[in-house]
Order: structure tokens, then sequence, then C-alpha cells
């Protein structure tokens, strides 16, 4: 039994939630999200909230139930609060500056980078190196931070490059004479 998945999603002020067959939409005040769901998992919408269950006592069911509810939790909280990811840029000459519908980094190529921001994704650049990528849609928010983070990964001697706001960079020893 999943202590995750016997848990219903509740619904807040101002969301509503819809099944359709095997996939369940959410609306809120910041925008519309919907998931399908997998064969093995039911979903219903009640007094309470969105309530999974699963079909049949199999083992796909019960690892399926867990990660259903959360993913339906994740399109209720992105509809009421968002989601947001913050980088760190660190290096000499390293910068990031949103131009229109694309980012500018400069990253120590001898071109710049230029990353066309997906829709209902929002990029601020607070400082030339610091960026914060937020949306209502968690996967894509942490998909469009890691193809960010993976122009130029920090590197363990200088610490240079791209990281997430609390990653800690394991540092190594240069050589020695």
């Amino acid at each position: 039994m999943s202590r995750i998945g016997k848990k219903p999603v509740a619904l807040p002020k101002g969301v509503t939630a819809s099944v359709e067959g095997k996939t369940v939409k959410v609306k809120g005040p910041k925008g519309e999200l919907n998931v399908t769901l997998v064969e093995e998992i039911d979903a219903t919408v009640d007094s309470h909230g969105v309530t999974l269950t699963p079909r049949k006592e199999m083992e796909r069911a019960a690892q399926m139930w867990g990660l259903s509810r959360t993913l339906v939790n994740n399109l209720v909280q992105g509809v009421t609060h968002g989601f947001s990811e913050k980088l760190e840029i660190q290096g000499v000459g390293y910068r990031a500056a949103v131009l229109g519908k694309n980012l500018n980094l400069q990253l120590g190529f001898s071109h710049d980078v230029l990353y066309p921001i997906p829709a209902g994704i929002t990029i601020a650049t607070e400082k030339p190196t610091m960026l914060t990528v937020s949306g209502i849609d968690k996967q894509l928010v942490g998909q469009v931070a890691a193809e960010i983070r993976s122009y130029r990964p920090p590197e363990p001697y200088k610490g240079k490059g791209v990281r997430y706001a609390k990653e800690y960079v394991r540092r190594k020893e240069g050589k020695k004479k």
C-alpha cells in the first residue's frame, strides 16, 4: 500500500479539477495543466479533492500509485503558486541577459549562446550572473534549468560554469610542482 497514494490531493479555493478518461485537468488562477495517468490508476474528484486508486492488486499499480498522486499534486501546486529554479553563473566574463524571447549566455566560448525561451516559461535576470527560471509546469521548469546548466556545467578546479543556486561543487586540488 502506498502511503502517499492513499492521501487525496486537496483542491484549494479557486482551483477546479476534472477527470476525462485517463486525463486529469486542473485549472487555477495561474493557468491550466493536465496529466495522463497510466492504465492501472483511476482518478475521481470528490469533496475531499482528487482521489487516486489502483484498479487491480498488481505490482505495477502499486508502483505507479504514489507517482500518479504526486504528479496530480504538482499540477495543483503549479496552478496556485508556480515553480522556480535559481541558477548562478560563475566565471570571469560569464553573464546572461534576456533579449526578447531568447536568453543570451556569454560562457567563455568564441560565440554567444542563444537559448530560445519555451512557451510557459519566464526567465528573469536579477544580476547578470543570477537567473531565475519560473513557470507553472514543474517538469518544464526543471528541464529548462538543466538545459541552461548543460551549456557549461561547473568544473571542479576553478568552479567556473552554470550551477544551481544551492548546488555544492566539489573542488579538486590543482597540479603540484
